[in-house]
């Protein structure tokens, strides 16, 4: 069970100073109230996202359970309402969900239709608005590879390797082509060209060799900023068709890093001290390596290798006038020298040892100068974790050396912060261990057969305990089949790992669950090396002495809200106006009156995303005098991921088995006989002909899209980046171009027009997809009227819906449809509400037609009783092999549960 730790006090040498000698310095007292004061006045907020499986392809549907707990693990209290946002690689947001929250729990669902996704790595960020008041560091993030196994004729394979620096860098990339059945594309004709924002880098061409390679290297003479940049190629399949693929570049250009840590700070002169180490690929993930390290006079100080995932440890006593390098043999065989800080002369630290089960061994070292300069001085040690302080202790300095042992029981399973201060409250040094307690619960899950054969039913009986007492737990049960959805334990992100671990660290974490799913000697020697070479993000000690608080700009929700101000006229705020809000669909209404201050708000409100909405102060004695304001909603900005290691580059090789199954599975939907329909072609009710605009351009499109197309829209703006045939999206100059010119090198971007309106790209953010009637595409104008007007290359043509034909109405009546200030027509983010997942029951004889479901089972709303058990009922597929059932959780003290079982289908 979580609960408050009770602060301890140790005492590390004879006696604490009297308070007369404390007169300059900040009282230890001082220190921990502060620091749970921030705990409560700003209580951190945590989520976590279960999913069903690890991956997609389009036209799947995602599953996901959210967890949201506070400091102590416990379901929040504090927020209502989480939002999910999905972007795709290029950092571009392609749908939002808003989901309400109901004892710390939230379920939702994302359609992967084909006009909204492609093949692509797609990231996961998921928060509060009282997160928001903390950083998107705090957010729940996660990459999601998508595959495409639709309309698909060619698979590749990308390696890549660079040599050189700056205008000599050369950059190679290996394309191998095949075909969906795994034969090689030989003899096919490459054309490639490197896309950057900012300059034409290179161009070229080639033919595949016999194995369906192609090789692809150009050297970036004009020093181009790459960033963003990629490779697109397309390969000639013959009979006029052909294939496009973008590699993007991410991967070969980031630049291998190797960085050292001192334990507690820095190297300190004459002070045995452990120094870990950490390599990093241009790829950002662990770079293997061994090698030695040297002083000044080229005698061998240590041997060094790598333990775990590019992070390697060495002991070092440095001496004050030598300097230190590391030569470094690298997995790839690149080699390379590297200098160690530079020990100071003067300094105190911090180390641990947390080798033991039940204790931690606390050592602080000084530097001869700084005990010979700060003898009989006090000084304090603070151990945090979930925000409050566990354990705290004062000391004099009387000894270079003090050493002390903790127990670990005084702190929860998760990241504890050891600080060491000065009497004057200045942080000298840190160091964060991880504590496992083995405190999580004991879950359990057995099937009633050993084994099964396809469709038959199961049956899983699930158990859950805090040690031997039963619990009542809230978990979510995933089940897939493993032969069609491989998995990587130590890949997964799950809530261990997420709420345990990477949710307060900074930086990347390579195979975050690895740390946990075997809990031995092993992982956690590199757990341990992990805490020296990662950043603890809680909060920063000096800031929080000096009384500089995180702003909060946002209060936690506690529901739907609208708010705003009712003003006359002439802007003054009108004081006791009657405020009127109406939900036509949900036969909602509500009022509100106004403040002094003319401001008004109705909360608690709920409604589905895309409601229409109306607010109107019409009902006020000369309401027509009256102004209706409403707040506008606020998101926090799109930061660059940082989470691009966690990206798949090759999609169709690394999912392979799942997309083939994927195939079959789309192919088995829709296997239809052919029908030939005649019939006229029916006119479009509005097209471009309809504007004197575009008269010049041809009566036949290139492309037409019809309304139905946009029909899943939530933004016409995003829709149309991935989903118009034959052009393409800069997001650089956010505009459209032809996709062959832009390839081309020609980057003239199209011309839009709504309505016969000529805009630029943005403006269609506020085009309603519902509004469209057709989007029409022309690649070309023949005559050239249109796009030499607008020195444009193509014409995009959004037809907006024509209005309904009336009869003449009353300058009255006429008053009455004009806009007006009083009465406001929005459609605000509503609830995203979350459909219940499909299980098919087969307790028919012979049923027919072939089950190829991947995912088999999904329910986030497993609950164990009093007894701390529960049950699951559902039938297989037709799949045959091993079938993973995942759950996770927690009980309602906030203790953490998982669990992976696996059964046979024969």
């Amino acid at each position: 069970m979580i609960y408050r730790y009770v602060i301890t006090f140790l005492l590390f040498a004879a006696s604490i100073l009297p308070a007369r000698a404390q007169r300059d310095s900040v009282p230890l007292n001082t220190i921990i109230e502060k620091t749970n004061k921030l705990s409560a006045d700003r209580p951190l907020e945590k989520i976590y996202l279960h999913f069903d499986k690890p991956y997609y392809a389009i036209d799947d549907t995602v599953w996901f359970k959210a967890y949201l707990i506070d400091n102590f693990r416990q379901p929040s209290q504090l927020s209502k309402i989480i939002y999910v946002e999905i972007t795709n690689s290029r950092d571009s947001i392609v749908d939002n969900l808003k989901l309400p929250v109901r004892n710390g729990m939230a379920y939702g669902h994302i359609a992967l239709n084909e006009l909204n996704y492609r093949q692509d790595n797609y990231h996961i960020r998921a928060y509060t608005k009282w997160m928001t008041n903390f950083g998107p560091e705090y957010f729940f993030t996660k990459t999601l590879p998508v595959g495409n196994a639709i309309d698909k004729q060619i698979n590749s394979h990308v390696t890549y390797s660079k040599t050189g620096s700056g205008k000599n860098e050369k950059i190679s990339l290996r394309v191998v082509y095949k075909d969906l059945d795994g034969n090689p594309q030989a003899n096919k004709r490459v054309t490639w060209e490197v896309m950057s924002s900012l300059d034409d880098v290179a161009k070229g061409k080639g033919n595949t060799d016999a194995s369906g390679a192609m090789n692809i290297s150009f050297t970036n003479s004009k020093g181009t900023d790459l960033t963003g940049a990629s490779v697109v190629a397309f390969i000639d399949l013959g009979g006029k068709k052909s294939a496009g693929r973008t590699f993007s570049l991410k991967p070969v250009l980031g630049t291998a890093d190797v960085q050292f840590f001192p334990e507690g700070g820095p190297l300190l002169a004459g002070v045995r001290s452990k120094v870990a180490i950490k390599a990093l690929g241009a790829n950002g993930l662990g770079f293997n390596f061994t090698g030695t390290l040297t002083d000044n006079a080229g005698a061998l100080v240590a041997n060094i290798t790598s333990q775990h995932a590019g992070m390697g440890l060495f002991v070092i006593t440095p001496e004050a006038d030598k300097t230190y390098k590391a030569d470094l043999t690298f997995a790839d065989g690149s080699k390379g020298t590297y200098n160690l800080p530079k020990a100071q002369a003067t300094g105190f630290n911090i180390n641990v040892n947390n080798n033991e089960a039940d204790n931690i061994g606390l050592k602080l070292a000084a530097t001869s100068a700084y005990f010979e300069a700060n003898k009989g001085k006090s000084y304090y040690i603070v151990a945090q974790s979930v925000g409050t302080v566990c354990f705290a202790a004062q000391t004099v300095l009387k000894d270079q050396i003090y050493s002390a042992t903790i127990p670990k029981n005084k702190f929860p399973t998760g990241i504890v912060q050891f600080t060491l201060f000065s009497s004057g409250g200045v942080p000298l040094s840190e160091r964060i261990v991880f504590v496992q307690r083995n405190d999580q619960l004991t879950m359990s899950m057995v099937s009633d057969k050993p084994s099964y054969t396809a469709r038959q039913k199961v049956k899983l009986s699930i158990s859950a305990k805090n040690k031997t007492a039963p619990v009542e737990g809230n978990f979510s049960v995933s089940v897939i089949d493993e032969t069609k959805v491989p998995v990587n334990d130590d890949d997964e992100i799950t809530i261990m790992s997420s709420l345990l671990l990477t949710s307060d660290l900074k930086g990347f974490i390579e195979k975050p669950n690895y740390y946990f799913a075997k809990l031995n000697d092993k992982t956690a020697a590199d757990l341990d090396l992990l805490m020296m070479t990662q950043g603890y993000r809680r909060f920063n000690y000096t800031d929080l002495i000096a009384g500089r608080y995180p702003t909060i700009s946002f209060l936690p929700e506690q529901g739907i809200e609208i708010a705003g101000t009712l003003r006359t006229n002439t802007g003054m705020p009108f004081k006791g106006g009657n405020v009127r809000l109406l939900i036509p669909d949900k036969y909602f209404s509500a009022n509100a009156v106004s403040d002094p201050e003319g401001r008004f708000k109705f909360t608690n409100l709920v409604f589905p995303d895309s409601a229409k909405v109306v607010a109107t102060a019409k009902n006020n004695y000369n309401s027509k005098n009256l102004m209706l304001m409403l707040d506008g909603m606020t998101y926090p900005a799109i930061v660059k991921n940082q989470l691009y290691p966690d990206e798949v580059t090759n999609i169709d090789s690394t999912l392979r088995p799942y997309l083939l199954n994927n195939k079959k599975q789309f192919n088995s939907m829709h296997v239809l006989k052919e029908v030939i329909v005649r019939a006229n072609k029916p006119s479009m009710t509005v097209s471009h002909a309809d504007y004197p605009a575009l008269t010049g351009l041809s009566n036949i499109p290139d492309h037409l899209l019809a309304a139905n197309r946009f029909s899943a829209c939530a933004n016409m703006f995003l829709c149309l980046q991935s989903g118009i045939p034959g052009v393409t999206f800069d997001m650089s100059t956010n505009s459209f171009y032809v996709m062959r010119d832009y390839n081309a090198g020609k980057r003239v971007p199209m011309q839009v027009f709504v309505t016969g309106m000529p805009v630029d790209a943005n403006y269609l953010n506020s085009v309603m997809p519902a509004d469209v009637e057709s989007v029409e595409v022309f690649l070309k104008d023949d005559l050239g009227l249109v796009s030499s007007s607008y020195q444009a290359n193509g014409i995009l043509v959004i037809n907006s819906k024509k209005k309904p034909v009336g009869t003449k109405i009353s300058l009255a009546e006429l008053q009455d449809l004009l806009p007006q200030p009083s009465v406001v027509n929005f459609t605000p983010k509503g609830y995203n509400f979350t459909r219940e997942f499909y299980s098919p029951k087969y307790d028919v004889p012979k049923p027919v037609g072939m089950d190829l479901r991947s995912t088999i089972y999904w329910n986030p709303r497993v609950v164990t009783d009093k007894t701390g058990a529960t049950s699951l009922e559902f039938y297989n597929a037709d799949g045959k092999g091993s079938y993973r059932a995942v759950i996770e959780g927690l009980d309602k003290d906030g203790n953490l549960g998982r669990l992976i079982y696996r059964y046979k289908v024969q």
